[in-house]
C-alpha cells in the first residue's frame, strides 16, 4: 500500500511549502523530451463495430469537426482590461471573501488588482494550451498502443481535435491577450508520468479521465461567467470535443477494468489520486504571484481560503469523481479512492452525471459553425 509520501512526495496533501517547492528550472527551454515506454500495437482484427458504443462515438466525431481558423469570429475586438473587470464583477470582485488586513493586498490599488486579473487570465489559458498539447501527444500514443480497432479509429479523430485546441488557444493568447506563461511544474510532472507509463490504459486514465475531465469542468465554469464573446464561443466548441474525449475514456476503460485484479485496480486508484492532487496543486498559480512580486508562501494560504477559490477548486472535479465512480474506482479496495477524494473535499460530486453518454448534451447544434 503506497503512502502519500510515495505517491505525491509529501504526507500532507495540503502542505503549502512542499507544493510550492516544486518549480520549473528550464522555463526558457522550447523542447522537453520524455521517454515513452509503450509498445506500438498492430491489430489484424479490422471488424468495425465490435465495440458499438466506440463505433458510434467515432461516427459522431467524423461529423463534428470544426475549423479553428474559419469557424471562430477572430475579428472580434478583445479589450482585456474590460474583460477582466467584467469577470471580476461577475464573481463578486477581485478580493471577494478575503480579509486582506495586514497582508500585501491591503495596500493594493485598483491598478494592481487589474494587473493580477490580466496575469491570471494569461496564466490560466497558457496552462490550458500546454494541457491540450499533452492531450495531443497522449492521444497519438493511444492510437499506437490500444489493441482495439474501434478505439484506434476514434483516437485518431481526437488527435485532430487536440491539434485544433492547441491552435486556437495559442492564437487567442497571441492575438487577443498579453502574454504566455511556461508550463506549470505540477502539470508537467503529471504529463510526464502519463506519457512515460508503459500501460495503454494508464494513458487513458491519466489523460481521458483525469486531465480531460478537469478541463471539461473548468471550461464550463469559465464559459458560464465570461462576458467575452470570442472566448465564450471558443470554449463552447472545445467543450463539445472534450465531452466526447472523456466519454471515450469512460467507454473504453469500463470494459477493460472489469478484467483486472484487485491489485491492478488499486494501482489505478493510486494513479487517479496522484493525478488529482497534481492538478489541484497547479491551480495555485505560483508563477503569477512570483511575476507580481508578492511573497508566494504568504499569499497562497490566504487565496486558498477565499470562498470563490474554494468553489472553483472543488468544481474542477465535477466530471472526474462521477467518472471514477462509473469505472468502479471509488469503492474498490475497501473504498480507498473514496477516502482520498473525501480528504480532498470533492466526494460530493459522485452522484453527478458521468460522461459516458453525457457528451450528447455538449454537441454543437446544427448551424453553429459559421463555415457550415
Amino acid at each position: 500500500m503506497a503512502t502519500n509520501e510515495q505517491l505525491i512526495g509529501r504526507s500532507d496533501v495540503n502542505d503549502i511549502e512542499a507544493i510550492l517547492s516544486v518549480t520549473n528550472t528550464d522555463v526558457d527551454a522550447t523542447v522537453h523530451a520524455v521517454r515513452d515506454n509503450a509498445e506500438a500495437i498492430f491489430t489484424w482484427d479490422y471488424e468495425k463495430g465490435a465495440r458499438p458504443k466506440l463505433s458510434r462515438l467515432y461516427e459522431k466525431a467524423k461529423t463534428s469537426m470544426w475549423n479553428g481558423e474559419t469557424d471562430l469570429p477572430w475579428d472580434t475586438e478583445v479589450d482585456q482590461e474590460s474583460v477582466v473587470m467584467a469577470n471580476a464583477a461577475a464573481t463578486g470582485g477581485f478580493a471577494q471573501g478575503m480579509d486582506v488586513t495586514g497582508t500585501p493586498f491591503a495596500s493594493w490599488t485598483d491598478a494592481e488588482w487589474l494587473r493580477l486579473g490580466i496575469e491570471s487570465q494569461n496564466w490560466t489559458l497558457s496552462q490550458f494550451m500546454h494541457g491540450e498539447q499533452g492531450a495531443l501527444v497522449c492521444t497519438a500514443k493511444i492510437v499506437e498502443s490500444v489493441p482495439w480497432i474501434d478505439a484506434k479509429y476514434y483516437a485518431s479523430t481526437q488527435v485532430m481535435d487536440e491539434a485544433r485546441h492547441v491552435e486556437v488557444f495559442s492564437k487567442y493568447l497571441d492575438t487577443k491577450l498579453s502574454g504566455h506563461y511556461p508550463i506549470n511544474a505540477h502539470l508537467r510532472m503529471l504529463l510526464d508520468d502519463i506519457i512515460a507509463d508503459s500501460r495503454w490504459d494508464m494513458t487513458y486514465l491519466g489523460m481521458q479521465i483525469m486531465v480531460e475531465g478537469l478541463a471539461l469542468a473548468a471550461f464550463g465554469f469559465i464559459h458560464s461567467f465570461t462576458t467575452e464573446p470570442l472566448l465564450k464561443q471558443l470554449l463552447k466548441y472545445v467543450m463539445a470535443d472534450e465531452a466526447r474525449h472523456v466519454a471515450f475514456g469512460v467507454l473504453s476503460l469500463q470494459e477493460f477494468y472489469e478484467q483486472l485484479s484487485t491489485a491492478e485496480i488499486r494501482e489505478r486508484q493510486e494513479f487517479a489520486f496522484e493525478a488529482a492532487v497534481r492538478m489541484r496543486d497547479r491551480f495555485l498559480q505560483q508563477e503569477v504571484w512570483e511575476r507580481m512580486g508578492v511573497p508566494v508562501k504568504e499569499i497562497v494560504p490566504l487565496v486558498m481560503q477565499a470562498p470563490d477559490r474554494a468553489a472553483f477548486q472543488s468544481m474542477l472535479f465535477a466530471k472526474i469523481v462521477p467518472n471514477c465512480k462509473k469505472l468502479g474506482l471509488l469503492d474498490a479496495a475497501d473504498g480507498w479512492l473514496r477516502e482520498r477524494f473525501t480528504e480532498l473535499g470533492v466526494i460530493a460530486f459522485e452522484s453527478w452525471a458521468d460522461t459516458g453518454e453525457e457528451y450528447e448534451a455538449f454537441a454543437l447544434a446544427q448551424g453553429d459553425k459559421r463555415s457550415a
